[in-house]
């Protein structure tokens, strides 16, 4: 079972529009509702996969009640703690060629006592979890030192621990060695303060936050692969995505194939390479199920290729 953990989610309303034309009056040649929010997203990833998964958030308003409700319709137990404000709501308008326009919301201040409670309810549904998954940016309310406290919550439960976030977040639970780190190539570079122009710089910089306490790092590089750091090895994918829809939740994908997997190793990234190339290929935030999967586009390398740029296009 896998736990995931989503301090601020979201309902994603997704449009795929003929064109984006500033200051038009637009209609949507399809639409969508999605709950959203990275942990969210990796849970209903696990349940596609058709793997046991609770999610834990901060739900409040009419936003968070319908975004229980579609969890449930996904087959995901949602173990929502009520808070006073409302479950933001993010856009995403797509255009025929897959160039994406975000519009992410802010999202609701959350209280000491709500906070309080939400560590609290980890803890108490962390028992028989093989992994908890903590992921996304944290709301207004919480200090950057809260992903620490819940990552040596974690380690004092037995439970092994993911950790997708990025900037101050990142770098105040390092010490508390999270199990593995999932930055993208922007975060990857944000965290070592410098720009990546290769996979060898980007090797370099994921060796570094080992250094600062990471036991592994997971590193999607977008259209070029993903890149994993870990004790046993460095080891570089990428796959084969013949038709880009969408990239919103892909990472999220990446991330629950990779756990779903074990959580280590070459084949443990190979998983996360080809759930992240099947959601790429999928509408809005839609999660890959098995039959998505791909496994024979994935090109995998124990030798990383330390001069491919990072600038490569997605096809």
């Amino acid at each position: 079972m896998i736990l995931t953990v989503t301090p601020n989610p979201s309902l994603d309303r997704t449009y795929e529009l003929p064109g984006l034309n500033r200051g038009a009056v637009l209609r949507a040649a399809g639409d969508r509702v999605d709950p959203g929010g990275k942990g969210v997203n990796v849970s209903r990833a696990i349940a596609a996969a058709g793997h046991r998964t609770v999610a834990v958030a901060p739900l409040g308003g009419p936003e968070g009640d319908l975004l229980a409700r579609l969890l449930a319709e996904h087959g995901i137990e949602a173990a929502g703690v009520p808070i006073a404000g409302s479950t933001r709501v993010n856009i995403t308008l797509v255009e025929p060629d897959g160039t994406l326009t975000k519009v992410n919301a802010a999202g609701p201040e959350i209280a000491r006592a709500e906070a309080e409670r939400l560590l609290e309810t980890v803890r108490a549904r962390s028992a028989g979890a093989d992994w908890i998954a903590c992921c996304g940016s944290l709301p207004r309310g919480l200090p950057p030192q809260w992903y620490a406290e819940l990552v040596a919550l974690s380690h004092g439960a037995g439970v092994r621990i993911a950790l997708d976030t990025s900037g101050a977040a990142l770098i105040a639970a390092l010490p508390e060695r999270p199990d593995v780190i999932k930055p993208n190539a922007q975060e990857l570079a944000e965290a070592v303060g410098r720009p990546l122009a290769t996979v060898g710089d980007a090797l370099k910089a994921a060796q570094e936050l080992c250094g600062l306490g990471a036991r592994s790092v997971l590193a999607s590089l977008g259209a070029v692969g993903q890149l994993l750091v870990e004790p046993s090895g460095a080891y570089f994918a990428t796959a084969r995505a013949d038709a880009v829809r969408s990239d919103v939740g892909a990472g999220d994908a990446s991330l629950a194939g990779f756990l779903s997997s074990g959580g280590q190793g070459h084949t443990a990234l190979r998983a996360a390479v080809a759930h992240g190339a099947a959601a790429v290929q999928l509408p809005g935030s839609v999660m890959p199920t098995p039959a998505d999967l791909d496994p024979s586009a994935v090109v995998s390398t124990a030798d990383v290729p330390l001069d491919l740029a990072l600038t490569r296009q997605a096809p």
